[in-house]
């Protein structure tokens, strides 16, 4: 089975202003050693056995291509692809990438956000797409804690307040593989649109045209790294105690 990465990197970074006033997103410096966000996700792929990454670039694409180069030095053969100026949003973006040849052959494409820090066992994943015969495999995590508290209000009364609680939903971490037969569905998603998103538009229709979208649930840490907020909050000691094995 021939399988590939591609990391969405083309996002203007608007919720981590003013930080991608000076840097591309996924550029940002992370952990004690201040390495680009970017490394870990790519250390994280090559760790679990993908060498070909395709970068799905836009703003500020030089920083990242004068950075990783051909990849060479992280034991990738990394490949970009620049976003159209005219087309906006994730699944034009891997559309697009498509089209001209720079994903090229393969079965599996393991799709990566690259604004997301985790210790996903990409193997794993790989295996559970392959063994339920899944066209489309979607990570999931089973607690989501609000970054804000939420209170229950009857009339004119707050009943219960609890300070950012954890939610028993599945929720998206920011990652997904697609097979190839997926191709035709993405295409179909994005139509005469100008702007098209990958977990808003095209993995509802691959669920919508009835393909087999399965859950890989992720156990271990994740963190999004998406807004200035966050990026603020992050413990650098979790960070390092939970993808030291990258090292």
């Amino acid at each position: 089975m021939l399988t590939k990465a591609a990391v969405l990197c083309g996002g203007e970074g608007t919720r981590l202003r003013p930080l991608t006033n000076y840097f591309q997103k996924t550029m940002i410096p992370i952990g004690k050693e201040r390495k680009p966000l970017l490394a870990y996700i790519v250390r994280q792929i090559v760790y679990n056995g993908i060498q070909d990454v395709i970068r799905l670039c836009g703003y500020r694409a030089d920083e990242i291509e004068n950075y990783f180069g051909d990849g060479a030095k992280f034991g990738a053969k990394i490949g970009y692809s620049r976003d159209q100026e005219n087309a906006k949003g994730s699944a034009q973006a891997l559309m697009n990438a498509v089209d001209n040849g720079k994903v090229g052959d393969f079965d599996d494409l393991l799709l990566y956000y690259g604004d997301v820090l985790s210790a996903l066992d990409v193997r794993g994943l790989l295996a559970r797409h392959r063994t339920s015969r899944a066209a489309l495999t979607l990570v999931l995590s089973k607690k989501y804690t609000m970054p804000v508290g939420v209170a229950d209000v009857q009339g004119d009364r707050v009943v219960s307040f609890r300070e950012k609680p954890s939610l028993d939903f599945s929720v998206t971490m920011g990652c997904l593989v697609i097979s190839k037969s997926c191709v035709p569905v993405l295409r179909e998603t994005i139509g005469s649109a100008t702007s098209a998103d990958i977990m808003t538009h095209f993995v509802p229709k691959a669920i919508e045209r009835g393909m087999a979208v399965v859950p890989f649930f992720l156990e271990g840490f994740w963190y999004d790294v998406g807004t200035t907020e966050a990026y603020e909050k992050m413990d650098t000691k979790l960070v390092e105690e939970n993808l030291k094995f990258l090292d």
